[in-house]
């Protein structure tokens, strides 16, 4: 008898055991998943594309200062006031840059732009992004931890005293541009191009087009890591950041974006500001994600210009990325391939002087 009641105690050791190895494989496993392909996406730094990089000088009468701030982590972060010399400004136009192709100077011909037409633009590269420090971007919600210290030091800086604030955000800017709403409630404008709504929508759109309904499974593991390494930012939203001001807004996204459906963005804005005559909704149909605001001549072009480049290649045969980088410098019109919608622009600056 006293034998099978110590069988039994080493039976319920090796169930308890295996149970214990069993939800701590459920646990862990799917831990360690996550927090490897969150960070193969997010701990790496991004550069421009150096034949993409606008240059000062391709801009007549663009003139640049150099600003350095810290972020909330304590590293410095570049940016740089785009000016023109001798003109008042009517107010200051911060503007968030996009992820993953690197920090503003994609952003250049939209500077000049605005500086051309009364205003001065503040521009920055984001953490872990060309010339700002940072070993990696490190997640979603450090661009608006980001644009949150820019307008803080825009506020505090003598070069931008006075001036009304506005923003000027697309993509992972567009998102970080109306989240960081709900801090600043008194930037008096926005335009949010192409944006998300927040970071966990975003994340789990990218997991169900890779892993399907599996994503489910590893998104409270994400949820968990952002909210431990960025605080309250990670909950932060744009629909949350619009309905904390009384700022004009204008909001812009094309239906056959393959990179953040407008459903999870500009639909959800849509149906719950569409009475309010703050907003300004532009939705287009064949924009695509990255030239949204480009016209369709620089779509025309493009379309010529990959021709073009094609031939050559197959022509050439195997390249290297050194030859297809002098292609590009010799053959490509950045002038054209990524001319300004100037309807869409002349809209945007209507908003902007309307939330004076």
């Amino acid at each position: 008898m006293e034998k099978t009641k110590k069988n039994h105690k080493k039976l319920w050791l090796i169930i308890s055991i295996v149970l214990a190895i069993f939800v701590a494989a459920l646990l862990i496993v799917p831990n360690q998943l996550a927090m490897a392909v969150y960070r193969d996406n997010f701990d790496k730094r991004f550069t421009t594309y150096e034949p993409l990089t606008w240059q000062l000088e391709d801009f007549d009468g663009l003139l640049r200062e150099k600003h350095v701030f810290p972020t909330l982590q304590g590293h410095q972060l570049t940016g740089y006031r785009y000016f023109r010399e001798g003109e008042e400004a009517a107010g200051v136009v911060v503007l968030a840059h996009g992820f993953g192709g690197g920090g503003h100077r994609s952003y250049m011909n939209i500077a000049d732009f605005f500086t051309k037409n009364g205003y001065t633009v503040f521009a920055y590269d984001a953490t872990g992004n060309d010339e700002s420090e940072g070993e990696a971007v490190g997640g979603l919600p450090q661009g608006v931890i980001d644009l949150d210290y820019a307008l803080r030091y825009v506020k505090e800086s003598p070069a931008f005293s006075g001036l009304p604030i506005m923003l000027w955000g697309h993509s992972w800017g567009g998102y970080s541009a109306g989240s960081v709403l709900k801090l600043h409630p008194d930037v008096k404008a926005a335009v949010l191009v192409s944006g998300f709504n927040e970071s966990l929508d975003m994340l789990e759109t990218e997991g169900r087009n890779i892993a399907g309904d599996a994503i489910s499974f590893v998104l409270p593991f994400f949820e968990k890591h952002e909210q431990k390494t960025f605080g309250d930012y990670a909950a932060m939203s744009v629909l949350d950041g619009l309905a904390a001001t009384d700022a004009k807004v204008m909001i812009i996204h094309s239906e056959d974006d393959n990179m953040i459906p407008i459903e999870i963005s500009f639909d959800r804005y849509f149906e719950k500001f569409e009475s309010d005559d703050r907003f300004t909704f532009v939705r287009f149909e064949d924009r695509g994600h990255n030239h949204v605001f480009s016209s369709a001549a620089s779509f025309a072009y493009i379309d010529e210009y990959n021709a073009d480049a094609n031939a050559w290649q197959e022509k050439v045969g195997e390249i290297t990325e050194e030859m297809r980088a002098q292609y590009y410098e010799t053959h490509f019109d950045k002038h054209r391939g990524y001319e300004l919608n100037a309807e869409l622009m002349a809209q945007m600056l209507a908003v902007f002087k309307s939330g004076k």
